[in-house]
Order: C-alpha cells, then sequence, then structure tokens
C-alpha cells in the first residue's frame, strides 16, 4: 500500500512532476474528492444526500461528465482509504489553488456534512482540521458554512 501511495504522490501530487498542468490538474481532482469522501465518512451513516452532494460539489468545480465523476470517485476513494492522513491532500491545494479556490473547497466540504441534516462532531472536526491545513481565515470558515447552510437549506441553529 505505501507503494501505491507513494507512486501517486510521485505522479500527481509532487510538485514540479513531469505531467504538467494536466496532472496537476488530476491531482487537485483527486484530492478535493478525497476530502469531500473523507468528509461524508466522519460519521456512521452515508446517505444518498451526502453522495449526491459529493457528486454535485466535483461536477461543478471540474466540469465533468458522469463517466469521468465516476472514475474520479473511484481513484479518490482508493487514495483516500490509503492514506495516512489529508497532508497529501491538502498541500497539493495549498500548491495549487488561490484562497478563494480554498474556500470553496471548504464551503463544498460543509455541504456534504450538512447533507443529511445532522452536524457531527467528528464532522466538525474535520472541518475545522482541513480548514486549518489549507490556511483558511476563521471569517472565511464561517461565511462558508453559512452559505453552506443557506444551500442546503438547514436552519441556523446547527
Amino acid at each position: 500500500m505505501i507503494a501505491t501511495i507513494k507512486e501517486f504522490f510521485n505522479q500527481f501530487i509532487e510538485p514540479g512532476t513531469r505531467q504538467g498542468a494536466a496532472g496537476a490538474e488530476h491531482g487537485l481532482q483527486v484530492a478535493t474528492a478525497a476530502l469531500l469522501l473523507e468528509m461524508m465518512r466522519m460519521n456512521d451513516r452515508i446517505t444518498a444526500e451526502e453522495q449526491a452532494a459529493i457528486a454535485s460539489a466535483l461536477r461543478a468545480q471540474f466540469k465533468l461528465d458522469a463517466a469521468e465523476l465516476d472514475t474520479l470517485m473511484a481513484l479518490a476513494e482508493q487514495e483516500a482509504r490509503g492514506a495516512s492522513g489529508y497532508y497529501q491532500f491538502t498541500s497539493l491545494i495549498n500548491a495549487s489553488c488561490a484562497a478563494e479556490q480554498k474556500i470553496r473547497i471548504i464551503e463544498n466540504m460543509w455541504q456534504v456534512a450538512l447533507a443529511d441534516g445532522h452536524l457531527d462532531a467528528h464532522e466538525s472536526h474535520l472541518m475545522r482540521k482541513i480548514a486549518n491545513l489549507l490556511y483558511v481565515g476563521h471569517a472565511d470558515y464561517i461565511a462558508a458554512k453559512q452559505r453552506a447552510r443557506e444551500a442546503m437549506g438547514v436552519p441556523p441553529a446547527m
């Protein structure tokens, strides 16, 4: 498994890879999808609403068709399960994304967390952790949460 992670890192995540812009974009897609999948798995329930929120976020952010989305989800699932932490994903996002893009990723993660109408303590913890790793400030973190609540139709009491 370590060899698989190292190969993925060398091929898609390591800065300056021979894959160029296409490889960097692919790595960013996998990293983003992996973080969204991790959010979905934070509680004991995986719901259709959470899966739909992930698919919607990835389609909107990366302009993917159904086949590309399925391939991305399968690869992200494999990489997320094999990862020893979040750094390999957040470091790629930090290297590739502007602040606005990172805030959008946080907002997408909030949408996944709120999709089932219940915010679990583990989901809140992961949100804080990823926001810190992406250097998203507290005001942007809260604003992203508010936008996600509105988009998901969740009352502010959560």
